[in-house]
């Protein structure tokens, strides 16, 4: 059963860590823990990265970490599924325009750029939105077509439609979540997002 797997939420100093445990342990997931340890991250079997700052301070922190090998290792040759949270997504890119450019994970090709709006909308981009879903299969299906995430962010994830399975309309259009084969991100913060996030995490842990 999904609620038995090993569920490793990646530490790495820059994420909402223990607000995501809560919202786990809420849905009945025992068996999840906050680490950096490789042989924690080994013996697990999907990952949550998640990420709140500046993407060039947490990717060094991934590297210095030794994070980068260990988690491709897991995720890009063993194939375990993995979901980025905010800036844990923004980390999947190849590349981050914030505050000059920065190499990603390139594990989902595509660049992390500013928001411009075409109609003078605050950035950050903060609060609730209508996030459309293209590809419902497998993190969006307990969630209906048009749902409600809470944001937080300032860039966003330009990459090819073929890796976006749902956007919302923020005077541009901000890809909400990405996925190719085991690996997922999402730019809302399904663990400030009431039921929809939690529909969402149990879509995810689920499918596994």
């Amino acid at each position: 059963m999904s609620n038995k797997l090993n569920i490793c939420i990646v530490d790495y100093g820059v994420g909402n860590t223990h607000s995501i445990m809560n919202a786990l342990s809420y849905l009945g997931y025992s068996k999840v823990k906050i680490s950096s340890s490789e042989s924690e991250i080994k013996s697990s079997q999907a990952y949550i990265l998640p990420g709140v700052g500046a993407f060039d301070n947490a990717a060094k922190n991934l590297r210095d970490r030794n994070l980068d090998r260990i988690l491709g290792e897991e995720v890009l040759v063993k194939k375990k599924p993995i979901l980025g949270i905010c800036l844990g997504m923004q980390l999947l890119a190849s590349v981050s325009e914030e505050n000059g450019n920065h190499e990603g994970l390139n594990w989902i090709p595509g660049t992390v750029k500013k928001i411009v709006t075409q109609n003078h909308l605050p950035v950050p981009h903060v609060g609730w939105n209508d996030v459309t879903v293209d590809h419902s299969e497998p993190i969006f299906k307990r969630n209906s077509n048009h749902v409600n995430f809470y944001f937080d962010h300032s860039y966003h994830f330009e990459c090819e439609s073929k890796f976006i399975s749902s956007w919302c309309d923020y005077g541009i259009r901000v890809t909400a979540s990405v996925q190719k084969e085991n690996i997922f991100g999402v730019q809302f913060h399904p663990e400030k997002s009431h039921i929809s996030g939690l529909k969402l995490f149990r879509s995810f842990f689920s499918s596994i």
